[in-house]
């Protein structure tokens, strides 16, 4: 039974999530040739990647519906951890989001279990969720945790579970005149979060509408659109980006590493990335539709939309269309929190790529 079991693994799912884990090792030691203290950072994202493989296939071999039956304690464990975070966590940039030195980031782990739970509720309710009751009860099932994330401060991130939360209920069956309000409402409302900004996160957004208000902060933006520019069809070249290898481009292994590709792989580097982030997606949203439950067809779409988002959110930025946020490039970007959450929420995929028949459980 266990030989059947992992003949449905996608092991193209799997294969591309690689070569994106690759593609990012690779250029992270590019991007950070030179420069002492982080020369060894690709060594370890090497250590994190193959760990967090031997986690996703851990998390695959267990029945999803086995996950099923821990959405609460997994729920109040990742509040526990977002509320200690604030007593013992650790200060960076002006945000508290880490236990330990950068060792545990609990909004991380947040994303995971939200889409468990969020998967647990939609599910014991489909077919209802035209009604607005149900609807609010989802809402109030993030809006807990998005509070506690938006505090540390991480804008971001809080955004994030409000973009998985709202792709989960469309596809759960969300009526068109509730989203309709709900926007609304947000519209209304945006007056009011704008008020409760960090001045860091309003300058971001002023500095998106207004460039030249303040070029200073402006600066590492231009580095990164002249780095893309700079790079052509085909590149400068794989470790010769002159402003990665110069390092007029900052953070340029985590938040602008879509950037040093541009410039030393050029627009081909882009286009392949592209298509092994399509690819992803792709077969992520293919186990979706293989699910013969809503459970495990919400855990995909809830997967799918988080890749989804931060991919488009990270590229945005680089590109200068949207303000600065910090969100990861997905498998790319140096960070083993982010990297060991997008593995898990694979391993959660394959758990059910590899049970969607059941006759290969029953």
């Amino acid at each position: 039974m266990a030989r059947r079991l992992w003949r449905s693994f996608d092991w193209v799912l799997m294969g591309t999530a690689i070569l994106l884990i690759v593609y990012g090792i690779a250029m992270i030691s590019s991007a950070t040739r030179g420069t002492q203290d982080l020369a060894n950072l690709w060594q370890r994202q090497a250590v994190l990647a193959i760990s967090g493989l031997i986690l996703m296939l851990l998390v695959a071999a267990f029945d999803y519906r086995f996950y099923e039956t821990l959405h609460r304690p997994l729920y109040v464990l990742v509040v526990v951890f977002l509320v200690v975070v604030f007593a013992i966590g650790e200060i960076t940039h002006g945000a508290q989001r880490w236990i330990g030195t950068n060792a545990v980031q609990p909004s991380e782990l947040a994303k995971v279990i939200i889409i468990i739970g969020l998967a647990k509720l939609l599910a014991d309710h489909d077919g209802e969720l035209h009604r607005l009751r149900y609807l609010a009860l989802s809402l109030g099932y993030v809006l807990l945790p998005m509070a506690l994330i938006y505090l540390q401060p991480d804008l971001g991130t809080a955004l994030t579970l409000g973009f998985i939360w709202l792709a989960m209920t469309v596809m759960a069956g969300m009526r068109l005149a509730h989203l309709g309000a709900l926007t609304l409402a947000g519209a209304l409302a945006s007056p009011i979060v704008w008020l409760t900004l960090q001045d860091y996160m309003r300058q971001r957004i002023l500095l998106f509408i207004n460039p030249q208000g303040n070029p200073d902060d402006y600066y590492n933006i231009q580095q990164a659109l002249i780095s893309i520019g700079s790079g052509g069809w085909l590149g400068k070249g794989f470790g010769n980006g002159t402003q990665s290898q110069l390092h007029f481009l900052r953070v340029r292994h985590t938040d602008f590493i879509f950037s040093v590709i541009g410039e030393e792989l050029g627009l081909l580097g882009v286009l392949v990335l592209s298509g092994l982030f399509i690819v992803l997606l792709w077969r992520i949203l293919r186990v979706a539709g293989m699910s013969q439950d809503p459970f495990g067809r919400l855990i995909c779409i809830g997967v799918a939309a988080i890749i989804f988002l931060q991919t488009t959110v990270n590229i945005g930025v680089n590109l200068g269309l949207l303000p600065v946020t910090g969100l990861p490039l997905p498998f790319v970007s140096y960070g083993g929190s982010s990297l060991w959450t997008f593995l898990v929420s694979l391993g959660l995929v394959e758990s059910v790529a590899m049970r969607h028949k059941k006759l290969d459980f029953e």
